[in-house]
């Protein structure tokens, strides 16, 4: 059984009712997962929205300060979400657009009727997208190492939101298990139309092709685009510390033969593979400065700046445009938990991104461990690390309410003044 809880409304506080009853918010019962039928796991995620759940942040953040619904279900305050969530026990929260009307109803119009009106910005960021050039894991696994990539694309994607489209509300969530989310709340963004929206993605955007195409980045030219220009310190520093270093993408054949295929130059290519495996020993920096050597030397004009756009395809971020352009796509709620891997989507706070560790976050089995028991649960208060993470949810949706106050005593001033 699948529970709709969508649509967010923004109207006048006369008509707050309506705001929740349009919201897309996506309920699904443990029995719909065939990978969570453990009796235990059912009993522990009871437990843990009983006790740790954060409902009225959560509630405050998706009503946006008006009264709330979700999908199919009305709520008039966040202990009445609670109460719901607590007779259903969600194994996934997915949470959708605010509608014209309530999604429960939209079989009674056409199709054409049914329109989304808001919807946050969202990103999604998935190291399966990666797979063609990290040498750690693949698929769903995912390490320290690799986990850099969602690293170094927070610090690019955040720094441009907020400096070049001048974003404030932007909430960066970790996936449970092997991505990253990013919200931008602000009442601009969540009013974006599919137009705004596809030219956001296409600002920020770099890579292009598909899985035949060897090379993917090309910035045609000495003078880069500001953002790309901002973004090279990040994606250099990445490139030398995690590729080169960590990731030894130069270290084997198996794995430099797919760099020195970006090369269009056949006997470049040939010359860096002969002298490479006759001493693969050589140090991936060392081999990494002939490569860059070659091609400045080369006549070829179309060779000059590759060695740039090769780091930029190993180290720039690789986003889901669909899921960022439209506005009907559903994305996982902060706060469930990931069935298959158990652990908390809990916040990453982009200042300290470099800091997050996907293996430690908080798990369900964790939460409740043998001194955490049904019979004597530990307060949030009581579970530091835990905690943390629902402090900064809590003063993310503060900030949100304080801008919406602001925004009133501002409209106020501007009609009195009138």
């Amino acid at each position: 059984m699948t529970v709709d809880l969508e649509s967010r409304k923004k109207q006048k506080i006369e008509d707050q009712d309506e705001y929740m009853d349009n919201m897309d918010v996506d309920l699904v019962k443990l029995e719909e997962i065939e990978s969570s039928e453990s009796h235990d796991f059912q009993t522990l995620l009871k437990l843990y929205y009983q006790k740790y759940f954060p409902f009225k942040d959560f509630y405050n953040w998706l009503s946006y300060g008006n009264n709330s619904y979700l999908r199919f279900l009305s709520f008039k305050d966040s202990e009445e979400l609670k109460a719901e969530i607590l007779r259903l026990c969600p194994i996934k929260i997915d949470i959708g657009a605010i509608y014209n009307i309530k999604p429960k109803d939209k079989k009674t119009v056409q199709a054409s009727a049914f329109v989304p009106l808001e919807r946050e910005l969202v990103f999604d960021i998935d190291m399966t997208d990666y797979d063609d050039i990290r040498t750690c894991c693949e698929g769903a696994n995912i390490c320290l190492k690799c986990w850099n990539f969602m690293t170094v694309s927070i610090q690019i994607i955040h720094r441009a939101l907020e400096d070049d489209f001048g974003f404030k509300h932007i909430l960066w969530v970790f996936s449970g298990r092997r991505g990253i989310h990013c919200w931008v709340c602000d009442d601009k963004a969540r009013l974006l139309t599919v137009e705004s929206r596809k030219a956001i993605v296409n600002y920020l955007e770099l890579l292009k092709g598909g899985e035949s195409q060897a090379r993917k980045v090309n910035t045609r030219g000495s003078v880069l685009h500001p953002l790309l220009e901002k973004s090279l310190g990040p994606c250099a520093t990445h490139f030398d510390r995690i590729m080169l270093d960590k990731m030894g993408i130069l270290n084997s054949k198996e794995h430099w033969s797919k760099l020195l295929a970006i090369i269009p130059d056949e006997s470049i290519r040939n010359e860096l593979d002969n002298e490479w495996s006759k001493s693969p020993d050589t140090p991936a920096s060392t081999k990494w400065d002939m490569l860059q050597s070659r091609l400045k030397g080369s006549k070829k004009s179309n060779l000059e700046y590759l060695a740039r756009d090769i780091l930029f395809q190993y180290s720039y971020p690789r986003l889901d445009s669909n899921v960022s352009i439209g506005l009907n796509h559903l994305l996982k709620s902060p706060f469930c938990v990931h069935p298959k891997t158990g652990k908390v989507c809990i916040p990453i706070n982009p200042k300290l991104c470099h800091e997050f560790n996907p293996t430690t976050v908080p798990t369900l089995n964790g939460l409740f461990s043998d001194d955490n028991t049904s019979d004597f649960l530990l307060t949030i208060e009581e579970l530091e690390e835990f905690k943390a993470h629902v402090e900064y949810f809590k003063n993310f949706t503060l900030r949100l309410q304080e801008a919406r106050v602001a925004k009133l005593r501002e409209q106020q001033k501007n009609s009195l003044d009138f």
